[in-house]
């Protein structure tokens, strides 16, 4: 009976830290797509960010598809 525990407690640690990496990486990546298009939207004096708008909106969907890739194992 100890030893059934004792091989829950790695797999419980592990699989929360998968998921709270891939949160961490899905707010980095959405971070870094939006301060890239902030500035390219500044660099060419857009009144529309239209590039902040496409660079986050890229980040979501291929975070969306990496969650979903990790999902399905």
């Amino acid at each position: 009976m100890g030893k059934a525990s004792k091989q829950e407690r790695p797999k419980q640690y592990n699989t929360f830290l998968k998921y709270s990496g891939l949160g961490v990486q899905m707010t980095l990546t959405i971070a870094a797509f939006g301060v890239l298009g902030y500035w390219l939207d500044t660099w060419l004096a857009l009144r529309f960010p239209v590039f902040l708008m496409l660079f986050v909106m890229l980040s979501l969907i291929g975070n969306i598809y990496i969650l979903y890739r990790n999902l399905e194992k």
